[in-house]
């Protein structure tokens, strides 16, 4: 099972849904990086990117797209393009491995429409086997910890990892989720938080899913 190709199949499966003079919302993340691959085929047909972290800024500039443009600039996106580390049956999801959780969260929440690209084994029935990160203002790290554990996570602070906003990353082991929005919520008012990993009051629209012989497309 190569999940580099899935993943790679998912990802250009996404340029059917990016419109000629469209905006395009760039998310994180190895499959993000297949799509910026693909987007670069068609970046005269755009009008430019919101990017959501250095690293994916650094590849569009590399693949010739250089029409980066912020976010405050806009009151919405057309289309949000992004993966996840697991996504549920409810278009719910956990994101925020590579650490850019903030600012994909902020670009989902003003975009219309919003494709997760992903290999099948990032499907799940219930959310949780993925670590929900949190980033977190660091003075707040202790308090937050233990109200983690209240809840029945296993908290631990990412290790040498300082977010694009000078704040700390808690990764939460061994959480029940099988209620995404209520724990979303819970956390989300824990004082310190800047954000939590889970998108579940803003899931996807779409899911286009790398598998060995095709793309599966799941929507709502």
């Amino acid at each position: 099972m190569n999940l580099n190709e899935f993943k790679k199949k998912a990802a250009w499966a996404a340029l059917n849904y990016i419109s000629p003079g469209a905006i395009v919302g760039i998310g994180t993340g190895s499959t993000v990086f297949h799509f910026i691959e693909a987007l670069s085929t068609i970046k005269h047909l755009i009008s430019g990117v919101v990017s959501s972290s250095n690293a994916s800024t650094i590849l569009l500039k590399n693949k010739g797209i250089s029409n980066i443009l912020h976010l405050n600039s806009f009151h919405s996106l057309e289309v949000y393009i992004d993966s996840a580390d697991e996504i549920n049956n409810n278009m719910q999801m956990i994101k925020g491995g590579g650490g850019a959780l903030t600012k994909e969260k902020i670009i989902a929440a003003v975009s219309k429409k919003f494709i997760c690209i992903i290999d099948e084994t990032k499907k799940v029935n219930i959310l949780g086997s993925f670590p929900l990160p949190i980033e977190i203002i660091p003075i707040a790290s202790s308090f937050i910890e233990n109200e983690i554990i209240k809840l029945g996570g296993k908290p631990k602070i990412r290790k040498n990892v300082i977010t694009e906003h000078g704040n700390i990353i808690l990764d939460i082991h061994n959480l029940n989720i099988s209620d995404p929005i209520a724990i979303e919520k819970k956390i989300s008012l824990l004082p310190g938080v800047v954000t939590v990993g889970l998108f579940a009051l803003r899931g996807a629209d779409i899911i286009l899913m790398g598998t060995k012989n095709s793309v599966k497309i799941i929507e709502k």
